[in-house]
């Protein structure tokens, strides 16, 4: 019964937080029994804490990371059964006319039920009240309010259960971040007009337990408030091996916009060459203001640094980033070039946009190349240099030495 109304509360897309949801539960809770405060409460350690709250009174003791000596609240006493769960005059019950928080959270009348998580433990409580007595509240506002309970402790048991993997994954990120545990690969990037070694994508590899792939460490890093100081940090590995290469490749690093906005780039590249170096933004990376990122990467075009645009032609956005930041390199997704030889709209495609990376004086780079016929089709379009598993995987950089003396022959 619990899980049809929460399917009737929550709309099963519903991708809203669940704070959002328990803030939503007490909101109903309160206006269905009529109460001038509702509130989810936690025991931790000797206190009850307001977790959530909604106040419709004055009273400012009652708010979210206030705490009270669990002994003398009524949430212990319920939780205890030493106290029933509904009070329907506070002032003339011969418990509660007694306990100091009555009069101070002014309550006058109370309904309240333990939350009892799967495992057996007491959470805390869920409970409502108003200043008035209320010779109205019934058993039928109790099961009301153990359904609602019921609701309420899935969803807690559902954040606690990702509080957990956060700290988890927290701990994991700083423990990276701290020891520098990042690995970082290079895969080669070819010429097809020269058949010779153009450069090279850095790329980080996470060889941690359980291994989780390098978007979803830098997508919780950044979740985490750890973006930066990770995507620096394997920035920083990137240029501490740009030395081994000779001067011919150049080395493309993948970045985020808002640490090239704050300037977190920008320090990291301080002492770099940036005349070998290509900037790939890729087009799911939302730009809300091109003016400020061009202002933002003028210091570094300015000492040599040059733009890439990655992902395009798996959306809309990178064409405007192209237009707007004035690319020097249009990357093909491999959604397009992925059997380009075999898809004509795909072939019309990515020669409508190789006319347009001519006209305005971009190269092309595409991605995601797996046989020779892909190489033939991209060589008839004019594709300037192409990447991919064909022409060869990503390496550790004594292994990604050996491509520099290759020539493509493909």
């Amino acid at each position: 019964m619990n899980e049809t109304l929460g399917n009737h509360l929550f709309d099963l897309k519903d991708d809203t937080s669940i704070d959002s949801k328990l803030s939503k539960l007490l909101s109903l809770v309160r206006k269905h029994l009529n109460m001038e405060v509702a509130f989810i409460s936690q025991f931790i350690e000797n206190e009850r804490v307001f977790k959530f709250v909604d106040n419709q009174t004055s009273n400012t003791a009652v708010q979210v990371g206030n705490a009270d000596i669990m002994c003398e609240t009524y949430c212990q006493k319920i939780a205890d059964n030493k106290l029933s769960s509904v009070i329907k005059d506070t002032h003339t019950h011969p418990i509660t006319k007694v306990m100091p928080v009555t009069e101070r959270l002014n309550i006058g009348s109370y309904i309240g039920v333990p939350i009892t998580l799967s495992c057996g433990g007491v959470y805390g409580t869920f409970c409502c009240y108003k200043s008035g007595l209320d010779d109205s509240l019934n058993d039928r506002d109790l099961s009301f309010l153990r359904l609602i309970s019921e609701i309420a402790t899935e969803l807690i048991e559902k954040k606690i259960y990702s509080d957990m993997l956060h700290h988890d994954a927290k701990s994991a990120i700083q423990n990276v971040i701290e020891t520098n545990n990042i690995t970082t690969y290079f895969q080669p990037i070819f010429n097809l007009i020269t058949n010779k070694l153009s450069g090279y994508e850095a790329l980080s590899r996470f060889f941690i337990e359980p291994y989780k792939t390098p978007d979803i460490w830098f997508k919780e890093a950044s979740e985490l408030c750890l973006g930066e100081s990770l995507e620096m940090l394997a920035i920083k590995n990137t240029l501490s091996c740009m030395h081994k290469f000779n001067d011919a490749p150049y080395i493309a690093i993948n970045t985020s916009p808002q640490h090239i906005l704050t300037g977190a780039l920008a320090k990291t590249l301080q002492h770099a060459d940036c005349s070998r170096i290509i900037l790939e933004v890729t087009e799911h990376s939302p730009i809300l203001d091109y003016q400020a990122m061009r202002d933002a990467l003028k210091p570094l075009r300015d000492r040599g640094v040059k733009l890439a645009i990655d992902d395009v032609g798996a959306g809309f956005s990178s064409f405007q980033h192209i237009l707007e930041l004035e690319a020097d390199i249009i990357k093909l997704d491999i959604s397009l070039t992925q059997n380009i030889n075999k898809d004509r709209r795909k072939f019309l495609l990515a020669k409508a946009l190789c006319g347009f990376a001519k006209a305005i004086n971009c190269s092309i780079v595409a991605e995601g190349i797996e046989t020779q016929e892909e190489i033939t089709a991209l060589r008839k379009l004019g594709v300037d240099n192409a990447q991919g598993y064909f022409i060869g995987r990503p390496a550790a950089i004594d292994d990604a030495l050996i491509y520099q003396t290759h020539i493509l022959l493909y």
